[in-house]
């Protein structure tokens, strides 16, 4: 019923219990799981992950955090993981990428050219792009805009309404997850009521940012808890709640927009899109 667009279901978080944790995310209602790669060395985890577990697609990327070290070896490995990847239907975007300009010490003209090739990378490929967009989306959004990619999500959005607006007219969707359960996150509360429904879908950046019901209701103190792809349907409740909508109609909407945002998804609407009454 529910998509978990972005989820590290390969964290180190997971090792004891993966296979427990996406049973629970069943019973939960969510029949589709998102993960995306951070660096190289992980590309093997999520794709061997995704193909032992129906319910898991999966993404290739380098994380702005994983950027130093990173170099045109890496990229040339990305590139060819993806065209290789091209006749594998669980293999549905280019991520996890982006700048990040809050963790300190990173070079940001390093990031920058990283996330410019890949953007490169999705263009040749016409693929979607999972964005990392931590205290950076002017940066992340001229660099979109200057390559062309127009199709992806714009994960844990934290943005103002200007830059939402941005995104969204650029064909982008807006990544809302655990970080919209918390009352003091008005702005992202706001923002979730308010954008248009076909520019939003929903995630939880498992095993980051938990929900407010795991973390004591504490804005600030969701990392102390691990998150599960389960609680994308307590997010989902969250949504209906603000935007006055049933869950029902809500579910149809996310898996359109997921789709929209991923369309190699579509191939998997059999199993993971929400049944109609």
């Amino acid at each position: 019923m529910w998509i978990d667009t972005h989820c590290h279901l390969d964290a180190g978080e997971f090792d004891a219990d993966r296979g427990a944790v996406t049973d629970a995310a069943a019973r939960a209602g969510v029949s589709g799981i998102v993960l995306p790669a951070v660096a190289v060395a992980n590309f093997g985890t999520v794709r061997e992950i995704a193909h032992r577990d129906a319910r898991c697609v999966y993404a290739l990327g380098i994380h702005p955090l994983y950027t130093p070290g990173a170099g045109q070896a890496d990229l040339d490995t990305l590139r060819l993981e993806v065209e290789a990847s091209l006749d594998d239907p669980r293999f549905v975007a280019i991520g996890e990428i982006g700048l990040d300009f809050f963790v300190p010490g990173l070079d940001a003209a390093h990031q920058t050219w990283l996330y410019t090739e890949q953007l490169k990378i999705a263009r040749e490929f016409s693929l979607p792009v999972l964005l990392h967009v931590r205290r950076s989306q002017d940066q992340v959004y001229a660099q979109l805009r200057r390559v062309g990619v127009r199709q992806g999500i714009a994960h844990a959005f934290n943005g103002s309404n200007e830059q939402a607006r941005r995104y969204v007219e650029h064909g982008m969707k807006l990544g809302f997850g655990g970080n919209m359960t918390y009352e003091r996150a008005r702005q992202i509360r706001r923002l979730a009521a308010e954008v248009p429904l076909e520019a939003i879908v929903l995630e939880t950046d498992a095993p980051d940012i938990a929900p407010s019901w795991l973390s004591d209701g504490q804005f600030g103190e969701q990392h102390k808890a691990r998150n599960t792809p389960g609680e994308v349907a307590g997010v989902a409740r969250v949504l209906g709640e603000l935007r006055g909508m049933p869950l029902d109609t809500l579910a149809h909407a996310m898996w359109a927009n997921s789709v929209a945002a991923m369309p190699r998804l579509a191939a998997f609407a059999d199993t993971m899109a929400p049944r109609t009454a």
